[in-house]
């Protein structure tokens, strides 16, 4: 019988991995551990990839968990880089404080992300932020500004809440917030189902919905009266910034959006994805991890 030497193989893979990215690599398992905001709040962070890499911090959007980034974190294309994930607060594993305050205040989401930054130790990190998560892109830059960070991408993200920015469903977001159950969560699964034009395996869905499910309703109460200071965050904004959308976005309206993040800061650059939805990470994750590999080694300061 032949003895097989796991340690062995696993050694001669790091050495194939090095050569193959050019560059030192070091298999890690994924670590959980949690940072806390300026109020107290206690936001669950998780990172994966190589440690030693170029730091990327992935904000998820409205509704979502670090869970959204699945088919980043565990892509062999970006397993080069340190992939840094967190749950807003309201969702996932994240504190859920009851106070409207806590959601409305638009700097208390910059303040979380400022927290896993520095509870990382993350040095010049490329910030990826969808939907919701581009609020609070905005937010951190509005008030840290750009000197600690290399770059950011707005992935359909929400520049802001205006009307002839955001396509309305005043039934959904009604029924997020009914008092009635199953109305709520049939209305969860109809924000779904607004993330997607090309929808996901089902096993994929269904665990986006249970993540879903877990968000605070006193954050879906409150968080359309969140401050958003696109125009003082993005607007002084010197590091590259790339706002990547799917064309057939049911929830922010694409060509809009860019236009007016490029009115607010005329270096903006942005690409279109034809046939994607919301969710272009997850509806075309080959492609997305591809151009966000490129994006990273482009904009990178190290």
């Amino acid at each position: 019988m032949v003895k097989i030497n796991l340690s062995r193989i696993l050694s001669v893979m790091a050495v194939i991995v090095a050569l193959f990215f050019g560059t030192s690599f070091a298999f890690a398992q994924p670590k959980n551990y949690t940072v806390t905001s300026s109020d107290g709040v206690v936001i669950a962070v998780q990172e994966s990839g190589n440690p030693n890499g170029i730091p990327v911090v992935l904000i998820h959007g409205l509704l979502g968990s670090h869970l959204d980034w699945a088919g980043q974190v565990d892509s062999a294309q970006l397993a080069r880089y340190r992939l840094i994930t967190y749950d807003l607060r309201g969702h996932g594993l994240s504190g859920k404080p009851t106070a409207a305050i806590a959601y409305t205040d638009g700097y208390r989401w910059a303040d979380d992300l400022a927290a896993v930054i520095n509870g990382a130790h993350a040095r010049k990190p490329v910030l990826v932020g969808w939907s919701l998560g581009g609020i609070t892109l905005s937010n951190y830059l509005a008030k840290y500004g750009d000197g600690n960070i290399s770059s950011v991408m707005y992935v359909d993200g929400v520049i802001e809440l205006t009307a002839d920015l955001i396509t309305p469903h005043p039934d959904v977001y009604a029924n997020l917030v009914s008092p009635d159950l199953l109305t709520h969560l049939n209305a969860i699964r109809d924000f779904l189902n607004l993330c997607f034009y090309t929808r996901p395996p089902q096993s994929t869905f269904e665990l986006l919905y249970a993540s879903a499910a877990m968000a605070s309703w006193d954050m879906q109460d409150n968080i359309f009266s969140v401050s958003v200071f696109a125009v003082q965050g993005l607007g002084k904004t010197k590091v590259p910034v790339l706002l990547l959308f799917g064309a057939k976005d049911a929830l922010v309206q694409p060509n809009p959006t860019i236009a007016r993040a490029k009115a607010i800061n005329p270096a903006v650059k942005s690409k279109l994805y034809a046939n994607s939805g919301h969710s272009p990470f997850i509806e075309e994750t080959v492609r997305f991890n591809g151009d966000l590999s490129a994006f990273i080694r482009a904009t990178a300061s190290h």
